[in-house]
């Protein structure tokens, strides 16, 4: 049963780049032969046990040259949901759409609600609801975003299929897209204090 106390800890050291090369596009593949997270599950709570879950799929997807996979949706397999340890994040810089999965299974993320806040700043609509997969044809770029990497390039996501492997590459594959390059340096600039923080993100720790 849960325990009837807990300590809470907060530990603070410094890290490098989340993936090689830092900030430059990756190439992710879709996982479906493995779920993140149920419905009615924990994959929106941040619980070991939604990353133990990617561990396998991981190891398998580097070797193939995949450094990040995309997870569908458990039911139904048809709507994007998560990468391996971030949100995703479609742009579509014709209509200047910001859009996002909204589902039970994803895990909330406070850098992903500061994107938000940044791109509509940039002129950009957020929408949050469910990503059909063939939507990701449609976006000329796709990002992942998380506490520890802030924001993650994906240049290409690769389906393997019987019948033929399916890939959707987001603008120049090779390089970061402007907007992803704009919203990771906002928020960069706020978290070093070099811009203003008039959105009261951060706070002073004695």
């Amino acid at each position: 049963q849960p325990a009837d106390e807990y300590t809470f800890i907060i530990m603070v050291i410094p890290v490098g780049d989340y993936y090689k090369g830092g900030l430059e596009p990756v190439d992710g593949v879709i996982i479906t032969d493995f779920d993140r997270a149920a419905p009615r599950g924990v994959g929106n709570v941040k619980v070991a046990g939604n990353y133990a879950a990617d561990m396998l799929p991981n190891m398998r997807s580097k070797k193939q040259g995949f450094p990040i996979g995309l997870y569908l949706d458990a039911a139904t397999q048809s709507c994007v949901e998560e990468f391996s340890t971030s949100n995703f994040v479609g742009i579509d810089s014709t209509n200047k759409k910001y859009v996002t999965p909204k589902s039970s299974s994803v895990l909330p993320s406070i850098t992903n609600k500061s994107l938000m806040t940044l791109a509509e700043e940039e002129g950009f609509s957020v929408e949050e609801r469910d990503i059909p997969l063939d939507e990701l044809s449609t976006f000329d770029e796709v990002l992942a975003c998380g506490t520890a990497v802030v924001v993650t390039p994906v240049g290409s996501v690769t389906k393997f299929e019987e019948d033929g492997n399916k890939k959707y590459t987001f603008g120049k594959s090779d390089e970061t897209g402007p907007i992803t390059k704009c919203l990771y340096e906002r928020v960069r600039a706020i978290q070093f204090g070099e811009d203003e923080d008039k959105f009261g993100w951060n706070y002073k720790i004695n």
